[in-house]
Order: structure tokens, then sequence, then C-alpha cells
């Protein structure tokens, strides 16, 4: 099994070497071993835990939900994982609802704001500074 620096761990990984030591901080990766000088090595282990992470972050997984979903992993209980991902998903569909109806109510405000005249009849501005 080769060993690399945490320089190669992080170009091969494409993360910058700074993002490696903060997932090492957070406990989400681990150096296979450290020289007598204090240099850390890695293995294909750690590359391949370096990808999971910043995949599972591309999904939307938090630092916390990563660690858990390495967690099971070591445990192999892949229903545990699945559920975790329904529950990731479901929050996902939540979020995107949300964002649909901030959407929409912003539209409809661009829409309805002619762009000119005085500040106290744009629709936009009395919508965010009214009562409602």
């Amino acid at each position: 099994m080769e060993s690399i620096g945490i320089g190669n761990l992080a170009k091969r990984a494409g993360v910058g070497v700074d993002t490696v030591r903060y997932y090492e901080r957070a406990g989400l990766l681990q150096p296979r071993n450290r020289l007598a000088s204090g240099y850390r090595r890695y293995s294909d282990i750690e590359i391949s835990r370096l990808r999971f992470i910043r995949r599972a972050q591309a999904l939307g997984f938090s630092l916390k939900e990563i660690r858990d979903l390495l967690d099971l992993s070591s445990k192999r209980d892949v229903a545990r994982v699945k559920k975790s991902a329904e529950a990731k998903l479901a929050d996902i569909e939540r979020r995107i609802a949300e964002l649909r109806r901030v959407h929409d109510g912003l539209a409809l405000l661009v829409k309805s704001c002619p762009g000119h005249g005085r500040t106290a009849d744009c629709p936009i501005l009395r919508a965010l500074g009214g009562d409602q």
C-alpha cells in the first residue's frame, strides 16, 4: 500500500491541503501514520474516504451527517444508511418547496413593479417594509 503526504492526498482528491486538515480536526479523516518528523502519511483508504466526504457534502449532507454515514458504513448498516439518505431527501424536498414559495412571491413583486416612479409607490419596497 502506497503511502503519500498531505499535499499528494489533497491533489489526488481534488481538494486543498487546508481542507484535509479541516476534516482531520472535524474527526472525519486521520492520517494512516506519521513519520518521526511529524509529517502525515496517507494511503488509498484515506483518498477514498476524502472523496466520500466531498461527494456527501455535494449531496447536502452536513459534516455530522457524514460522520454518522461513515460510522454506519463501518458497521455495514445499509438499512440505516438508506434511512439517513431518505431523511436528507425529505429535507431537501422541503427546502425546495420553500424556495419555490419565495421565488413565486418575489416574481410577483418584480412583475408588479414598473421600475420607475416614486419609491413610496414601489410594490417591492411596500411589501418589504409593510405590516403584512
